[in-house]
């Protein structure tokens, strides 16, 4: 195949993709997504670094604090069937990978407290309770973007969770370096979506999730569940 060939494909295909270019969007459950606990407050007082915004988790600081992401692989699980001469699998279902990110840290460790609260809610460590799936799961989409910042690929994890928050290391060698911490999510099961589904799905994750105490207004709702009804049919 000659160079010119290879050009004419890659500009056929809109040109490469690019792994620098993608944008994280979700919000936390109600358990996160909000940062009232009065010790917190009051330390934070007392060293100078309150800051009234930073009480309530907002999706675009996520974004713009995720370093990296992952878009997941997918396998088939199978069976060995024994036919006479020769040993056939037989596929009997799929597992999909954890997602890993890896979140800058800011001075107030905000990424580190809201997965921690995040996680607490799903296993409370200090009382030894587990939390209902539906309170603590929520819809991660990751998006592909060109070089003019467009979405053109999308994947949504459903139901997802972060299952893992990595050690962060200290050290006296680094002198300007910059804290980071990973974060390992598990969910149900991830969908590919276009520009438009993914898109619709990357407005509806940004919405706050505060369910049992704040219900999406009707006209939104009912658009969720409209479009929840055309993606099925894809």
């Amino acid at each position: 195949m000659s160079i010119d060939s290879l050009k004419s494909i890659i500009g056929k295909r809109q040109g490469l993709a690019n792994t620098n270019r993608f944008l994280t969007i979700f919000t936390p459950p109600t358990q996160a997504l909000v940062n009232l606990n009065p010790l917190d407050i009051v330390g934070r007082f007392a060293n100078e670094t309150f800051n009234a915004k930073s009480l309530v988790s907002d999706p675009r600081d996520i974004a713009f604090l995720c370093e990296s992401t992952q878009i997941p692989g997918r396998s088939l699980n199978t069976l060995d069937y024994s036919a006479e001469r020769e040993t056939l699998k037989i596929p009997n279902g799929f597992i999909d990978d954890d997602v890993t990110m890896t979140f800058l840290l800011t001075n107030d460790y905000y990424m580190k407290d809201m997965m921690e609260g995040w996680m607490s809610s799903i296993v409370d460590t200090e009382n030894y309770v587990l939390g209902y799936k539906k309170n603590y799961q929520t819809d991660i989409i990751i998006q592909q973007l060109n070089k003019n910042d467009k979405n053109v690929y999308g994947i949504k994890l459903i139901n997802a969770y972060p299952i893992n928050i990595s050690s962060i290391d200290l050290n006296n060698e680094s002198e300007n370096g910059i804290q980071k911490v990973q974060i390992t999510f598990a969910y149900d099961r991830y969908v590919p979506e276009n520009f438009i589904q993914s898109s619709v799905s990357g407005f509806i994750s940004a919405i706050p999730n505060l369910g049992g105490v704040f219900e999406l207004p009707t006209k939104i709702s009912n658009v969720k569940q409209k479009f929840d009804s055309i993606s099925s049919l894809f």
